[in-house]
């Protein structure tokens, strides 16, 4: 794979697992309240408006991304984003990960691996 594809692709991971655990840490204030209050605030956090911003850049770079390769081949490279953001999960929220997600995580990571190699 091109250097430049591969660059992309990592932006596109990177920006699409701060964007997850952004929008993650917006809404997981458990001093938000509930409905239209807690909208209002979130809005005035900045957790939201990070997540919003790593949403429109990493449109651009998947665009970018997906002009350089297959879409069936960017589209499966680009469910690694998946396995980033369980383990990020895990490790900043203490979310759990059972053994079924490990073996998603696994097969995930495996079916990237052979699509990454016959790119």
């Amino acid at each position: 794979m091109p250097l430049l594809t591969i660059i992309l692709w990592l932006a596109n991971v990177v920006l699409d697992t701060g964007g997850q655990l952004a929008f993650k840490a917006a809404a997981g204030d458990r001093a938000a309240g509930d409905g239209l209050a807690r909208w209002r605030y979130m809005a005035a956090r900045p957790w939201l408006w990070i997540g919003v911003g790593c949403y429109v850049f990493e449109f651009l770079v998947w665009i970018a991304f997906l002009s350089l390769l297959p879409l069936s081949e960017g589209v499966l490279l680009g469910s690694v984003n998946i396995v980033a953001i369980m383990v990020a999960g895990r490790f900043l929220f203490g979310e759990k990960l059972t053994r079924l997600r490990v073996a998603g995580i696994l097969l995930v990571s495996l079916g990237v691996a052979i699509v990454g190699a016959g790119a």
